[in-house]
Parts: structure tokens; sequence; C-alpha cells
């Protein structure tokens, strides 16, 4: 009795099944680019009632078209005359994303690496230990009292780095990159040749994960441009807030840029001068467009990344 057996598919049979229809294709480059278009919206919106007469704002709200009757520059005027205190606060903010991204990619790229050698002795434990923060937190009481009071890092630039340099997550998928990307072969002929750990790690292993280090680096990036919690929790030296705190301290007390000396305002001068509501979205406009600048030149890095461990047809 002859079995049946199971013909191969030929190229040509899967390319037809898996082509998509050109009804279809037009739909999903339709849909996409709506959703691309809203995910943007949000950036025109802002600049445009940043450049919106604040009397205006006031009587009918906020209006997604400018006229010639309703268009204002005084709030890019009002960051230009206060561009003392909003230039060392972005400076602030650079310095603290550079360093934090570069340091951050580091020790993630590290740990991962070391939780992807299953030779390792201490593989199991180091796992289980960087799992447990994604499940469970120690809390905001716990790790205020370890930065304050034993590290002792209240009012300096570190507590604005370390507490965000490393993340389980991030830890996470630099391991599952490495234990699935970089094959074993690799490693050995390096060790066979005489080649250290820290050889391999650096000259073998680093040039070869690029796009795992800008998918992190870029995670990274946007997390230390955004923060304003830590310096909001742990600075009280206004040299040191971030542009981002100093627009959240604008937006909960108006009487921030009076605080600083290179301001030079009374409360009453600075309520008549500031045009509240637009130069809040004049300050937002402004944080948003350079981390959104970062994006285009490591987007090929950064979807490769997120494909990490994906299942490929």
């Amino acid at each position: 009795m002859s079995k049946n057996k199971v013909k191969p598919v030929s190229g040509d049979t899967l390319s037809r099944l898996n082509r998509i229809k050109p009804a279809t294709n037009v739909l999903l480059n339709v849909m996409f680019l709506l959703i691309a278009l809203a995910c943007f919206l949000p950036i025109i919106f802002i600049f445009m009632i940043s450049i919106t007469d604040n009397n205006v704002i006031r009587k009918v709200g906020y209006q997604v078209f400018v006229t010639a009757q309703t268009f204002s520059g005084d709030a890019y005027s009002y960051l230009w005359s206060q561009r003392q205190t909003i230039l060392h606060a972005m400076w602030v903010s650079i310095y603290v994303t550079v360093i934090g991204t570069v340091l951050g990619v580091m020790l993630t790229a590290l740990m991962g690496y070391v939780l992807s050698r299953t030779e390792h002795k201490l593989n199991n434990l180091l796992t289980i230990l960087i799992f447990i923060p994604m499940v469970f937190g120690g809390g905001l009481a716990a790790s205020y009292v370890v930065i304050s009071q034993v590290l002792h890092l209240t009012d300096t630039m570190w507590v604005l780095i370390l507490p965000l340099a490393v993340s389980s997550f991030n830890v996470t998928i630099a391991r599952t990159f490495f234990r699935t990307t970089i094959p074993d072969g690799i490693i050995e002929s390096a060790k066979i040749d005489g080649a250290s750990q820290w050889t391999v790690f650096f000259q073998i292993i680093l040039p070869i994960s690029k796009p795992v280090l800008a998918t992190i680096g870029l995670f990274l990036a946007f997390g230390y441009w955004n923060d304003w919690f830590q310096a909001q929790l742990y600075i009280s030296d206004s040299n040191l807030h971030s542009l981002q705190a100093m627009l959240n301290s604008m937006q909960n007390n108006l009487e921030y840029l009076t605080k600083n000396p290179s301001a030079g305002l009374s409360i009453s001068d600075l309520k008549k001068s500031m045009p509240q509501e637009s130069v809040r979205m004049a300050i937002a406009f402004v944080v948003a467009v350079p981390i959104a600048c970062i994006y285009p030149f490591f987007r090929k890095y950064f979807i490769s990344g997120l494909t990490v461990g994906a299942v490929k047809g």
C-alpha cells in the first residue's frame, strides 16, 4: 500500500500565496499614512498654539489654524529674553542625555552579554535578579532612601544619570540579541586565538551589535531627555534643573523664573509680560524637536533591534 507523499511547495507558489492584492496594499498604505499623520499632528498642534496670541487663547481657546489676526511671536520673544536660563537648562539636559546614554548602553551591553553566556556559573541567579524588578518594584520610599541617605547623590548630576542608566527591560533585549544573533563559533574561535573576554567583547561583539545598541540608546536617550521627575525629587539647586524640569516648574509654579537671578523680574511684571499658555507650548515644542530629529538617523538600527527574536518567514 503506497503512502501519499506531500509534494514540496515551489517558490512561485509561496510567492503567489504571500502576495498582497493591489487593493489591500493601497488600503494598508493609506492606513499607515493616517497613523503616521496622527502621530505627527500633536507637534503641529503645539507649534500652532505657540504662535497664537495669548489673548485669543483666553477668549476662544486653542486653534489649529493661525491667521494674521491671531498670529503672535510673543512666546518665542519671551523665550529669547530668558535665553540664559533656558540655554543653561538645555545644556544640563544635553549633558545628562549624552553621558547617561553612553553609560547606560555600555552597562546594559555588558550585563546582557554576561547573561547570554550559558557557561557562566551565576547565569541563572543573575537572570532571576534582573527579572525580579520587572515584576516587583522596591517603591519610591526605598529608592529615595538609597539615593539620598546611602549614596548621597542629591543635588548632583549623577542623581539625574544613575537611576535611569540600567533597566531590566533593556538588559533583557540585549541578552536576547546576544544569545540569538551572535554565533558561539565566533566567540570560541577568538578564544582559541588567545583573545581575552574584554577583547572578544569590544572588538568582536560590539561592532556586530549595532542594531541592539542603537535601540537601547534611543530608549535611554528618550528617557533621559524627557525626564523631569528625578530633578523634582532630588534637586533643589535650580542651576541643575534640566529643560524638562524647568518646564514642569513653570507649569506648576509661575514664580519659578523669578527665583532665578538671571530672570530679574518681579512676580507682577512676570504675570504681565509672560504669555502663559503660548510660552508653555513653545517650550514643549523646543523640547520635543531636538530628540525627534535624532530618530531618522537610527531608524534602520532601531527597527532591526525591535525585531530581535522575531520569527522569520
